[in-house]
């Protein structure tokens, strides 16, 4: 039986773990909110739990609720425009006890809050819905199916599983195809690279298509998302990026989702600040070396490094030839677009590269980016 995290406090893990589900949302939601084309939001939180640690910690619906108040109440103050989205929570936990306890948690907020509220009434009074369902039946649920299919619905969804077992080949692939929805999961990497010959991993992952290499532990996580990753369609634009989360000796991890550039750039963005020389874990991946190290040297970092060479090495061999291929390309390797911004920099510099069309440094909201063509001189 999994351990209920909700009757114990919050590890240090698990509280990375709720900041880049706190942070990943914060970059969401406004987005989304002010989409003038977008009707409805959905957020979504599949293994919700109780709420709250044993002493008072917030778990990721109620992390999820305060977000979408905002500072000072932003964000409710923009729902009371006619022209904003309706906001509906969707929150699942399959053991009703806590499912209640959570019902209460929720409650219990919004009451407090209407306290120092200078409104009577709650824009968020009937935006919540909850169920206690097994994650397999509710996935399926012809109302949700719908929701999902919709393209003029926002959806937000959370799916923070315990282990392994629920985010199956067909439900990832089933998100990914999902228009406007981002999603990000939790899964516990070390237990599939630990059991991957036995029939409750070969069950649910493809064993021929995980190759985990012994001599690099870290790296298992890595591994498991290249695994979701081989499953995209094939010429489908989709952005994909993993976030490794060390615990003792085992590895786990978030994977996050979007069929937007701007999603995974504001995701980048949150990983990037948890992690300044990969973005990517808690455990300095790469193996880059650390502020009081003899090598060390600030703003150097092993991935940005290897990716600006390949970036340099595409465009010289002409296989990148706009800006948009090359800041889309740093995106794809879990970089910021400014690393392309950069190689471009130094190769007009040393005039190895000219410029076909208006030249810009843009490197964030690159889906507005003016494209440009570069000539090889």
């Amino acid at each position: 039986m999994a351990k209920d995290i909700n009757k114990t406090i919050f590890t240090e893990e698990t509280k990375l773990k709720l900041d880049i589900f706190r942070e990943c949302f914060r970059e969401w939601y406004p987005v989304f909110l002010h989409n003038q084309y977008i009707k409805r939001l959905y957020i979504y939180d599949m293994f919700a739990g109780s709420g709250k640690d044993v002493i008072g910690n917030f778990g990721s619906p109620l992390i999820l609720l305060q977000e979408a108040i905002g500072e000072d109440r932003q964000h409710c103050e923009y729902l009371r425009k006619n022209q904003a989205p309706t906001v509906w929570f969707g929150f699942n936990e399959k053991d009703p006890k806590k499912m209640s306890e959570l019902q209460r948690h929720v409650d219990e907020e919004i009451a407090e809050c209407k306290n120092s509220c200078h409104y009577d009434d709650c824009v968020f009074d009937k935006s919540f819905f909850y169920q206690h369902d097994d994650f397999q039946d509710l996935i399926k649920n012809p109302r949700l199916q719908r929701i999902l299919g919709n393209k003029q619905y926002g959806k937000f969804i959370l799916l923070d599983q315990y282990g392994f077992k629920q985010i199956t080949d067909e439900i990832f692939l089933q998100l990914v195809n999902a228009p406007k929805t981002d999603f990000i999961f939790f899964i516990a990497s070390s237990f599939i690279k630990r059991f991957q010959q036995l029939p409750a991993v070969t069950a649910y992952f493809k064993k021929e298509n995980i190759s985990f290499d012994e001599t690099k532990p870290k790296e298992c996580h890595r591994v498991i998302a290249n695994y979701f990753r081989g499953l995209l369609p094939p010429q489908k634009e989709y952005y994909l990026h993993s976030f490794t989360i060390q615990k003792g000796k085992n590895y786990y991890g978030l994977i996050f989702g979007s069929n937007h550039s701007l999603g995974m750039e504001k995701f980048l963005r949150v990983c990037w600040r948890q992690d300044p020389f990969a973005g990517e874990s808690n455990c300095n991946i790469n193996n880059d070396f650390q502020a009081d190290e003899l090598f060390h040297i600030p703003g150097v970092s092993n991935k940005k490094q290897a990716v600006s060479e390949q970036i340099k090495q595409l465009i010289l061999n002409k296989e990148i030839c706009s800006n948009i291929e090359g800041l889309k390309y740093a995106l794809l390797q879990g970089c910021e677009p400014k690393v392309y911004v950069d190689v471009i920099d130094k190769l007009r510099k040393y005039h190895i590269v000219t410029i076909d069309g208006t030249f810009n440094r843009t490197s964030a909201n690159i889906h507005n980016a003016k494209q440009y063509n570069i000539v090889i001189i």
